[in-house]
């Protein structure tokens, strides 16, 4: 019996006229939500990041060479506002990890880019990263992944529209 278990049978005794299975499931969502946000903050603390820097860095990585985008594509990824982006390209700047480049041809415009600095760190921070999700979810087989994955992904579309 896990603890949402006992939350559940304490509601059931209280209240048997309430189907609780939704509970149950978002309940242990929100609980492995966190423990899995604890294992992986572990992985990018190591490297010196949290989850916001290495949510950036990791944008700009997986976008390509010359990995750079603008600062509205950071923002359409990693779906933050124009504040929050600017504090963490502040800071990622700062450590050296990214540069902004102004456009000639429009002062205005700019392009995050990461630096050879931060294209290393973020390369050696994602493999770790990838080897300790495999660790996270090494309770289930690989068909329940899979079939968790399916779900969930069947579940996510309902709140959020397909992509093109």
């Amino acid at each position: 019996m896990d603890h949402v278990d006992r939350i559940l049978a304490q509601w059931q005794a209280e209240r048997p006229d309430l189907q609780l299975r939704p509970m149950g499931l978002l309940g242990r969502i929100k609980r492995l939500g966190a423990h899995l946000g604890q294992g992986m903050e572990r992985v990018f603390a190591a490297h010196g990041l949290n989850a916001a820097s290495f949510d950036v860095l990791a944008t700009l990585r997986r976008s390509g060479a010359p990995y750079a985008l603008t600062p509205s594509q950071l923002m359409d990824w990693t779906m933050v506002t124009s504040g929050t982006m600017t504090n963490r390209l502040d800071r990622l700047e700062a450590k050296g990890l990214i540069r902004r480049v102004r456009s000639d041809r429009d002062a205005r415009s700019v392009t995050v880019q990461l630096t050879d600095e931060g294209f290393a760190l973020i390369d050696a921070c994602v493999t770790e990263h990838v080897a300790n999700q495999h660790r996270l979810a090494d309770a289930l087989s690989e068909t329940e992944q899979a079939e968790l994955d399916r779900l969930l992904s069947k579940w996510l579309a309902g709140f959020e529209p397909p992509e093109d």
